[in-house]
């Protein structure tokens, strides 16, 4: 139960979401569990552990990593990409400190490439945030749609060896992607949810699926393979649960954040 308190006490990025396209309009606390997919936990933790575990060594994976923060009374970690040798794609909430209601200092967070069993190919602390329009480093974390995703510049560049990964150039809905992420019950291993769709858009623009997804997965790439490559088609952010009781992840794609960009 130390556990599991610990872990649903790190994960507060599930909030309130509009209703929307069958969405529930109020915070569901049941998105808390330490495994959402599933009607129950016991279900939900077994897809989790069914992932297969992939090379974080090895191109393309080595290109993902950790992106971990500690305190004197916080630890936790979300998953990020690298998207140029010190640019870093995760989701914005895993840089705030909801405890303390502030953001991390770039300089504490660390981000670890090709993470895999306590060892990496490489790190860097984080430099600077470049967050989306109307999210503020001088106010609250804003959960509205579109606004979870950030990117980090490290203080310097890691690795030459690791490429990578590329944005999609095409639309993804009803096509089925896959993500690779650090889930909190697996959090030393890169692990594949690969099925994640078919995909569909909402009217904000965001996109959803329905994956093996939990806490330390946020900030993962939601990745889909064109002209014979693995390629970032957007970001997960949450979790949402639909009125017929359904856990689907949110996805954030690169469109958004190529827009906000600009």
């Amino acid at each position: 139960m130390r556990i599991l308190a610990m872990v649903l006490a790190l994960y507060w990025g599930c909030g309130s979401v509009l209703a929307d396209d069958g969405r529930t309009g109020a915070y569901d606390p049941g998105l808390n569990a330490i495994c959402a997919l599933g009607q129950t936990q016991s279900d939900g933790c077994a897809a989790i552990r069914a992932r297969p575990i992939l090379d974080a060594a090895s191109a393309p994976w080595n290109a993902i990593g950790r992106v971990n923060f500690a305190s004197t009374d916080t630890r936790q970690h979300c998953t990020g990409t690298l998207i140029s040798d010190r640019v870093v794609l995760t989701a914005a909430h895993c840089l705030y400190n909801g405890a303390r209601k502030r953001w991390v200092p770039p300089s504490s967070v660390r981000f670890l490439a090709g993470y895999q069993r306590g060892t990496d190919i490489a790190h860097a602390n984080g430099l600077r945030y470049i967050l989306p329009e109307g999210q503020s480093l001088d106010a609250a974390f804003d959960g509205d749609e579109g606004r979870d995703w950030a990117l980090i510049e490290l203080a310097a560049p890691v690795s030459s060896i690791i490429t990578p990964l590329k944005f999609a150039q095409s639309p993804v809905t009803g096509q089925t992607v896959q993500i690779a992420g650090y889930a909190g019950l697996r959090p030393h291993v890169l692990s594949q949810a690969s099925d994640c769709g078919p995909l569909r858009a909402a009217s904000s623009g965001l996109i959803y699926g329905i994956c093996a997804a939990m806490q330390g997965d946020s900030g993962a790439p939601v990745l889909i393979r064109q002209d014979g490559e693995l390629k970032i088609a957007g970001v997960l952010s949450r979790l949402v649960t639909l009125r017929n009781g359904q856990v689907w992840s949110e996805i954030i794609p690169v469109s958004l954040i190529r827009t906000a960009q600009k």
